[in-house]
Protein backbone atom coordinates (compact mmCIF):
# COMPACT_ATOMS: atom_id res chain seq x y z
CA UNK A 1 0.00 0.00 0.00
CA UNK A 2 1.15 3.62 -0.91
CA UNK A 3 2.55 6.01 1.99
CA UNK A 4 1.59 2.78 4.56
CA UNK A 5 4.28 3.73 6.84
CA UNK A 6 2.76 7.70 6.59
CA UNK A 7 -0.26 6.24 7.59
CA UNK A 8 0.74 4.11 10.11
CA UNK A 9 1.68 6.94 11.78
CA UNK A 10 -0.74 8.69 11.63
CA UNK A 11 -2.94 6.36 13.26
CA UNK A 12 -0.50 5.81 16.06
CA UNK A 13 -0.42 9.52 16.19
CA UNK A 14 -3.83 9.61 16.66
CA UNK A 15 -4.43 6.76 19.47
CA UNK A 16 -1.89 8.40 21.64
CA UNK A 17 -2.69 12.08 21.46
CA UNK A 18 -6.25 11.70 20.56
CA UNK A 19 -7.68 8.32 22.11
CA UNK A 20 -5.37 8.57 25.11
CA UNK A 21 -3.93 12.19 24.98
CA UNK A 22 -0.73 10.50 27.09
CA UNK A 23 0.45 13.29 29.85
CA UNK A 24 4.26 13.74 30.92
CA UNK A 25 5.51 10.92 33.15
CA UNK A 26 2.13 8.92 32.89
CA UNK A 27 2.27 5.15 32.68
CA UNK A 28 0.27 3.48 29.39
CA UNK A 29 -0.94 -0.53 29.77
CA UNK A 30 -1.27 -1.79 26.27
CA UNK A 31 -3.11 -4.78 25.70
CA UNK A 32 -2.65 -6.19 22.15
CA UNK A 33 -2.50 -9.65 19.91
CA UNK A 34 0.65 -10.75 18.88
CA UNK A 35 -0.10 -9.79 15.47
CA UNK A 36 0.04 -6.26 16.18
CA UNK A 37 3.95 -5.57 16.81
CA UNK A 38 4.46 -3.10 14.45
CA UNK A 39 1.73 -0.54 15.35
CA UNK A 40 2.87 -1.35 19.25
CA UNK A 41 5.76 -0.06 18.78
CA UNK A 42 4.60 2.51 16.86
CA UNK A 43 2.33 3.85 19.76
CA UNK A 44 5.00 3.15 22.19
CA UNK A 45 7.58 5.40 20.28
CA UNK A 46 4.69 8.16 20.10
CA UNK A 47 3.86 7.61 23.67
CA UNK A 48 7.85 8.04 25.20
CA UNK A 49 7.76 11.08 22.63
CA UNK A 50 5.37 13.00 24.61
CA UNK A 51 6.50 12.11 27.67
CA UNK A 52 5.08 8.73 28.79
CA UNK A 53 6.87 7.23 31.93
CA UNK A 54 6.70 3.87 31.03
CA UNK A 55 4.89 1.68 28.46
CA UNK A 56 3.66 -1.74 28.95
CA UNK A 57 2.33 -4.43 26.99
CA UNK A 58 -0.08 -7.41 28.04
CA UNK A 59 0.29 -9.49 24.45
CA UNK A 60 -2.72 -12.17 23.55
CA UNK A 61 -2.76 -15.43 21.59
CA UNK A 62 -6.43 -16.23 19.61
CA UNK A 63 -4.79 -19.83 19.49
CA UNK A 64 -3.79 -20.45 22.96
CA UNK A 65 -6.96 -18.93 24.06
CA UNK A 66 -9.48 -21.37 22.30
CA UNK A 67 -6.91 -23.76 23.52
CA UNK A 68 -7.56 -22.80 27.34
CA UNK A 69 -11.57 -22.86 26.56
CA UNK A 70 -11.53 -25.46 24.84
CA UNK A 71 -8.99 -27.88 27.58
CA UNK A 72 -8.82 -26.51 30.66
CA UNK A 73 -11.04 -27.74 33.55
CA UNK A 74 -14.06 -26.37 34.64
CA UNK A 75 -12.82 -24.84 37.67
CA UNK A 76 -10.16 -23.11 36.06
CA UNK A 77 -12.51 -21.59 33.70
CA UNK A 78 -14.06 -19.86 36.76
CA UNK A 79 -11.11 -18.45 38.18
CA UNK A 80 -8.99 -15.25 37.19
CA UNK A 81 -5.43 -14.71 38.64
CA UNK A 82 -5.26 -12.36 41.53
CA UNK A 83 -2.17 -10.79 40.49
CA UNK A 84 -3.15 -9.69 36.73
CA UNK A 85 -6.26 -8.37 38.64
CA UNK A 86 -3.60 -6.56 40.99
CA UNK A 87 -1.62 -5.36 38.18
CA UNK A 88 -4.39 -3.54 36.41
CA UNK A 89 -5.72 -1.73 39.48
CA UNK A 90 -2.31 -0.67 40.58
CA UNK A 91 -1.94 0.56 37.56
CA UNK A 92 -5.69 2.27 37.48
CA UNK A 93 -4.78 3.58 40.96
CA UNK A 94 -1.28 5.58 39.46
CA UNK A 95 -3.72 7.36 36.82
CA UNK A 96 -2.33 5.19 33.65
CA UNK A 97 -3.55 4.79 30.19
CA UNK A 98 -5.03 1.97 29.11
CA UNK A 99 -4.95 0.88 25.26
CA UNK A 100 -6.89 -2.14 24.09
CA UNK A 101 -6.56 -3.66 20.52
CA UNK A 102 -9.13 -5.27 19.30
CA UNK A 103 -9.04 -7.37 16.57
CA UNK A 104 -11.70 -9.78 16.77
CA UNK A 105 -11.71 -13.29 15.30
CA UNK A 106 -15.53 -14.00 14.78
CA UNK A 107 -14.93 -17.89 14.35
CA UNK A 108 -12.32 -18.02 17.24
CA UNK A 109 -14.64 -19.97 19.67
CA UNK A 110 -16.93 -22.04 16.99
CA UNK A 111 -18.15 -25.37 18.37
CA UNK A 112 -16.82 -24.21 22.21
CA UNK A 113 -19.80 -24.49 24.53
CA UNK A 114 -20.63 -20.95 25.21
CA UNK A 115 -20.94 -22.10 29.20
CA UNK A 116 -17.41 -22.74 29.11
CA UNK A 117 -16.84 -19.24 27.78
CA UNK A 118 -19.45 -17.24 29.85
CA UNK A 119 -17.40 -19.10 33.04
CA UNK A 120 -14.53 -17.96 32.02
CA UNK A 121 -15.63 -14.42 31.22
CA UNK A 122 -17.78 -14.37 34.49
CA UNK A 123 -14.41 -15.12 36.25
CA UNK A 124 -12.68 -12.04 34.45
CA UNK A 125 -14.86 -9.49 35.53
CA UNK A 126 -15.67 -10.33 39.01
CA UNK A 127 -11.79 -9.73 39.85
CA UNK A 128 -11.16 -7.20 37.42
CA UNK A 129 -15.22 -5.36 38.84
CA UNK A 130 -13.17 -2.02 40.51
CA UNK A 131 -11.15 -1.75 37.36
CA UNK A 132 -13.78 -1.77 35.52
CA UNK A 133 -15.58 0.56 37.70
CA UNK A 134 -12.84 3.05 37.77
CA UNK A 135 -13.37 3.15 33.78
CA UNK A 136 -16.68 3.25 33.50
CA UNK A 137 -16.54 6.39 35.50
CA UNK A 138 -14.04 7.77 34.05
CA UNK A 139 -11.61 7.47 36.40
CA UNK A 140 -8.72 6.72 34.48
CA UNK A 141 -8.34 7.00 30.50
CA UNK A 142 -8.50 4.36 28.08
CA UNK A 143 -8.75 3.84 24.08
CA UNK A 144 -9.97 1.37 21.66
CA UNK A 145 -8.71 0.97 18.42
CA UNK A 146 -8.10 -2.13 16.21
CA UNK A 147 -6.10 -3.71 13.45
CA UNK A 148 -6.41 -5.78 10.80
CA UNK A 149 -5.64 -9.99 11.70
CA UNK A 150 -5.32 -12.62 8.59
CA UNK A 151 -8.73 -14.16 10.35
CA UNK A 152 -10.45 -10.98 10.85
CA UNK A 153 -9.76 -9.69 7.61
CA UNK A 154 -11.04 -12.84 5.67
CA UNK A 155 -14.55 -12.78 7.20
CA UNK A 156 -14.99 -8.88 5.96
CA UNK A 157 -13.65 -9.78 3.15
CA UNK A 158 -14.45 -13.49 1.83
CA UNK A 159 -14.72 -13.05 -1.96
CA UNK A 160 -11.48 -11.38 -2.03
CA UNK A 161 -7.70 -12.99 -2.56
CA UNK A 162 -6.16 -13.50 0.80
CA UNK A 163 -3.13 -11.32 0.22
CA UNK A 164 -5.47 -8.46 -1.17
CA UNK A 165 -7.36 -8.90 2.08
CA UNK A 166 -5.43 -7.33 4.93
CA UNK A 167 -4.22 -4.45 2.63
CA UNK A 168 -8.00 -3.63 1.64
CA UNK A 169 -8.93 -3.64 5.60
CA UNK A 170 -6.17 -0.86 6.64
CA UNK A 171 -7.49 0.78 3.89
CA UNK A 172 -10.74 0.83 5.08
CA UNK A 173 -9.38 1.72 8.86
CA UNK A 174 -7.41 4.20 7.72
CA UNK A 175 -10.56 6.15 6.35
CA UNK A 176 -12.56 6.14 9.06
CA UNK A 177 -10.33 6.77 11.81
CA UNK A 178 -9.12 10.00 9.55
CA UNK A 179 -5.57 8.78 9.58
CA UNK A 180 -5.95 9.31 5.84
CA UNK A 181 -6.04 12.98 6.41
CA UNK A 182 -3.33 15.42 5.57
CA UNK A 183 -3.87 16.81 9.05
CA UNK A 184 -5.98 14.13 11.08
CA UNK A 185 -5.70 16.14 14.48
CA UNK A 186 -7.82 18.51 12.69
CA UNK A 187 -10.04 16.33 11.57
CA UNK A 188 -10.58 14.79 14.81
CA UNK A 189 -11.36 18.16 16.43
CA UNK A 190 -13.70 19.50 13.41
CA UNK A 191 -15.39 15.82 14.15
CA UNK A 192 -15.91 16.11 18.00
CA UNK A 193 -17.06 19.41 17.83
CA UNK A 194 -19.96 18.20 15.51
CA UNK A 195 -20.68 15.22 17.97
CA UNK A 196 -20.55 18.05 21.14
CA UNK A 197 -23.41 20.06 18.76
CA UNK A 198 -25.58 17.06 19.06
CA UNK A 199 -24.88 16.17 22.61
CA UNK A 200 -25.81 20.07 23.72
CA UNK A 201 -28.88 19.91 21.81
CA UNK A 202 -30.03 16.77 23.91
CA UNK A 203 -28.50 17.81 26.78
CA UNK A 204 -31.03 21.29 26.85
CA UNK A 205 -34.43 19.49 25.25
CA UNK A 206 -33.61 16.91 28.09
CA UNK A 207 -36.18 14.10 26.18
CA UNK A 208 -38.65 11.92 29.07
CA UNK A 209 -38.50 9.27 26.82
CA UNK A 210 -37.68 8.04 23.30
CA UNK A 211 -39.57 6.04 20.88
CA UNK A 212 -38.17 3.79 18.28
CA UNK A 213 -39.94 2.00 15.66
CA UNK A 214 -38.87 -0.14 12.27
CA UNK A 215 -39.33 -3.95 11.02
CA UNK A 216 -39.45 -5.38 13.70
CA UNK A 217 -39.09 -2.96 16.39
CA UNK A 218 -41.29 -0.98 18.46
CA UNK A 219 -39.71 0.21 21.54
CA UNK A 220 -39.66 2.80 23.95
CA UNK A 221 -36.95 3.95 26.43
CA UNK A 222 -37.46 6.09 29.32
CA UNK A 223 -34.84 8.47 30.99
CA UNK A 224 -33.49 9.53 34.10
CA UNK A 225 -34.35 12.80 35.12
CA UNK A 226 -30.73 13.78 35.00
CA UNK A 227 -29.09 11.58 32.21
CA UNK A 228 -26.58 12.97 30.23
CA UNK A 229 -25.76 12.46 27.15
CA UNK A 230 -22.06 11.92 26.35
CA UNK A 231 -19.97 11.95 22.64
CA UNK A 232 -16.73 12.81 21.04
CA UNK A 233 -14.84 12.02 24.34
CA UNK A 234 -14.70 12.93 28.00
CA UNK A 235 -11.93 13.98 30.50
CA UNK A 236 -10.33 11.36 33.50
CA UNK A 237 -9.96 12.39 37.48
CA UNK A 238 -7.54 14.64 36.60
CA UNK A 239 -9.45 16.96 33.42
CA UNK A 240 -7.42 15.00 30.94
CA UNK A 241 -9.92 15.01 27.56
CA UNK A 242 -9.37 11.73 25.64
CA UNK A 243 -11.20 9.49 22.97
CA UNK A 244 -12.50 5.95 24.40
CA UNK A 245 -13.57 4.65 21.01
CA UNK A 246 -11.10 5.39 17.61
CA UNK A 247 -13.74 5.58 15.62
CA UNK A 248 -16.51 6.76 17.63
CA UNK A 249 -19.51 8.64 15.59
CA UNK A 250 -21.96 7.91 18.54
CA UNK A 251 -23.89 10.03 21.26
CA UNK A 252 -24.75 8.10 23.92
CA UNK A 253 -26.60 8.27 27.60
CA UNK A 254 -27.98 5.96 29.91
CA UNK A 255 -31.96 4.47 29.82
CA UNK A 256 -33.88 4.61 33.16
CA UNK A 257 -33.39 0.82 34.28
CA UNK A 258 -36.87 -0.36 34.77
CA UNK A 259 -38.17 2.57 32.05
CA UNK A 260 -37.63 -0.07 28.47
CA UNK A 261 -41.03 -1.66 26.92
CA UNK A 262 -41.30 -3.36 23.69
CA UNK A 263 -39.30 -5.46 21.15
CA UNK A 264 -36.46 -4.39 19.26
CA UNK A 265 -34.49 -6.10 16.81
CA UNK A 266 -30.79 -6.43 15.87
CA UNK A 267 -29.97 -4.98 12.55
CA UNK A 268 -26.37 -6.33 11.83
CA UNK A 269 -24.31 -9.35 13.52
CA UNK A 270 -22.77 -9.40 16.90
CA UNK A 271 -19.67 -11.12 17.49
CA UNK A 272 -19.19 -11.85 21.21
CA UNK A 273 -16.10 -13.12 22.65
CA UNK A 274 -15.44 -15.31 19.39
CA UNK A 275 -18.91 -16.45 18.62
CA UNK A 276 -21.73 -15.09 16.42
CA UNK A 277 -25.49 -14.23 17.19
CA UNK A 278 -27.49 -12.75 14.61
CA UNK A 279 -31.25 -12.16 13.50
CA UNK A 280 -32.04 -11.62 17.07
CA UNK A 281 -34.68 -10.14 18.86
CA UNK A 282 -35.20 -9.15 22.44
CA UNK A 283 -38.59 -7.95 24.11
CA UNK A 284 -38.38 -5.78 28.07
CA UNK A 285 -41.36 -5.39 30.30
CA UNK A 286 -40.53 -2.56 32.55
CA UNK A 287 -36.46 -2.68 32.05
CA UNK A 288 -36.41 -6.18 32.30
CA UNK A 289 -35.43 -9.06 29.64
CA UNK A 290 -38.94 -10.81 29.27
CA UNK A 291 -38.36 -12.96 26.10
CA UNK A 292 -35.24 -13.12 23.58
CA UNK A 293 -34.96 -15.35 19.72
CA UNK A 294 -32.10 -15.77 17.75
CA UNK A 295 -31.73 -17.47 14.51
CA UNK A 296 -27.90 -18.33 15.14
CA UNK A 297 -26.21 -18.17 18.27
CA UNK A 298 -29.11 -18.16 20.45
CA UNK A 299 -27.12 -19.81 23.50
CA UNK A 300 -24.55 -17.37 23.54
CA UNK A 301 -27.24 -14.60 23.65
CA UNK A 302 -28.89 -16.62 26.23
CA UNK A 303 -25.22 -16.37 28.69
CA UNK A 304 -24.57 -13.28 28.20
CA UNK A 305 -28.68 -12.08 29.49
CA UNK A 306 -28.27 -14.49 32.02
CA UNK A 307 -24.73 -13.47 33.07
CA UNK A 308 -25.89 -12.02 36.37
CA UNK A 309 -29.15 -9.52 37.22
CA UNK A 310 -28.45 -6.68 35.69
CA UNK A 311 -27.71 -8.36 32.64
CA UNK A 312 -31.57 -8.92 32.25
CA UNK A 313 -31.46 -4.99 31.64
CA UNK A 314 -30.04 -2.24 29.70
CA UNK A 315 -26.97 -0.18 30.85
CA UNK A 316 -26.72 2.33 27.07
CA UNK A 317 -28.58 3.66 24.58
CA UNK A 318 -26.84 5.50 21.45
CA UNK A 319 -27.65 7.59 18.82
CA UNK A 320 -25.36 6.81 15.14
CA UNK A 321 -27.00 8.40 11.88
CA UNK A 322 -27.11 5.48 8.98
CA UNK A 323 -25.44 7.99 6.98
CA UNK A 324 -21.81 8.09 8.69
CA UNK A 325 -18.43 6.86 7.42
CA UNK A 326 -18.61 3.31 8.74
CA UNK A 327 -21.88 2.75 7.41
CA UNK A 328 -21.57 4.23 4.00
CA UNK A 329 -18.57 1.61 3.69
CA UNK A 330 -22.06 -0.88 3.55
CA UNK A 331 -19.54 -3.42 4.89
CA UNK A 332 -20.01 -5.69 7.87
CA UNK A 333 -17.11 -5.25 10.04
CA UNK A 334 -17.92 -8.28 12.69
CA UNK A 335 -15.93 -6.01 15.12
CA UNK A 336 -18.74 -4.09 17.77
CA UNK A 337 -16.23 -1.33 17.54
CA UNK A 338 -17.01 -0.47 14.08
CA UNK A 339 -20.59 -1.71 13.39
CA UNK A 340 -21.60 0.31 16.43
CA UNK A 341 -20.58 3.48 14.96
CA UNK A 342 -22.35 2.42 11.81
CA UNK A 343 -25.47 2.08 13.89
CA UNK A 344 -27.72 3.36 16.08
CA UNK A 345 -26.85 0.52 19.34
CA UNK A 346 -28.40 -0.48 22.45
CA UNK A 347 -26.01 -1.93 25.28
CA UNK A 348 -27.35 -4.73 27.68
CA UNK A 349 -25.82 -4.55 31.05
CA UNK A 350 -24.14 -1.72 33.20
CA UNK A 351 -24.52 1.76 32.74
CA UNK A 352 -22.11 4.86 32.56
CA UNK A 353 -21.70 6.50 35.89
CA UNK A 354 -20.61 9.45 33.54
CA UNK A 355 -24.20 9.49 31.91
CA UNK A 356 -26.25 11.11 35.03
CA UNK A 357 -25.74 14.01 36.73
CA UNK A 358 -22.99 14.02 39.32
CA UNK A 359 -22.68 10.37 38.93
CA UNK A 360 -19.41 9.75 38.87
CA UNK A 361 -19.27 10.95 42.25
CA UNK A 362 -22.13 9.04 43.72
CA UNK A 363 -22.19 6.19 45.44
CA UNK A 364 -23.39 2.76 43.31
CA UNK A 365 -26.45 2.51 45.91
CA UNK A 366 -27.03 6.23 44.93
CA UNK A 367 -26.59 5.49 41.16
CA UNK A 368 -28.96 2.04 41.81
CA UNK A 369 -31.74 4.29 43.01
CA UNK A 370 -31.08 6.70 40.44
CA UNK A 371 -32.20 4.44 37.70
CA UNK A 372 -28.59 3.48 36.75
CA UNK A 373 -28.44 -0.21 35.88
CA UNK A 374 -25.53 -2.57 37.40
CA UNK A 375 -23.92 -5.77 35.47
CA UNK A 376 -20.85 -7.37 35.54
CA UNK A 377 -21.58 -7.22 31.55
CA UNK A 378 -21.54 -4.53 29.09
CA UNK A 379 -22.42 -6.06 25.24
CA UNK A 380 -23.81 -3.50 22.78
CA UNK A 381 -25.82 -4.73 19.85
CA UNK A 382 -26.55 -3.11 16.88
CA UNK A 383 -30.40 -1.85 16.06
CA UNK A 384 -30.16 1.32 13.55
CA UNK A 385 -31.16 0.88 10.13
CA UNK A 386 -32.21 3.34 7.25
CA UNK A 387 -35.73 2.33 7.93
CA UNK A 388 -35.72 3.34 11.74
CA UNK A 389 -37.59 6.19 13.30
CA UNK A 390 -37.25 7.69 16.57
CA UNK A 391 -39.02 10.67 18.35
CA UNK A 392 -38.17 12.44 21.48
CA UNK A 393 -40.87 12.81 24.05
CA UNK A 394 -40.87 15.66 26.40
CA UNK A 395 -41.49 15.66 30.25
CA UNK A 396 -45.07 17.38 29.13
CA UNK A 397 -45.88 14.96 26.18
CA UNK A 398 -44.91 16.97 23.30
CA UNK A 399 -43.20 14.63 20.35
CA UNK A 400 -39.88 15.66 18.61
CA UNK A 401 -39.02 13.42 15.09
CA UNK A 402 -34.91 12.79 16.02
CA UNK A 403 -34.08 10.07 13.34
CA UNK A 404 -36.19 9.38 10.10
CA UNK A 405 -34.90 6.70 7.69
CA UNK A 406 -31.85 6.36 9.57
CA UNK A 407 -30.67 9.80 9.93
CA UNK A 408 -31.05 12.86 12.01
CA UNK A 409 -33.83 15.29 11.38
CA UNK A 410 -32.51 18.01 14.09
Amino acid sequence: MENFETLLDHYADITVTIGLNVQKNQDVMIFAPIESPEFVRKVARKAYQVGARHVYVDWTDEQLTRLRLDLASQKSLSEFPEWRAHSFQELADQNAAFLYIYSPNPELLAGIDPQRVAAAQKAAATANKQFTNDKSSAKVSWTIVSIPTAAWSAKVFPGMEASERTDALWRQIFKITRADKEDPEAAWELHIQSLTDKLNYFNRKRFKKLHYSGPCTQLTIELPTEHLWIGGGMSNDQGTPFQPNIPTEEIFTMPLKTGVNGTVSSTKPLNYGGNLIDNFSVTFKNGRIVDYKAEHGLETLKQIIETDEGSHYLGEVSLVPHHSPISETNLIFYNTLFDENASCHLAIGHGFPFNYRGGRKMSEEALAAAGMNQSLTHVDFMVGSGELNIDGEAADGEMTPIFRKGNWVI
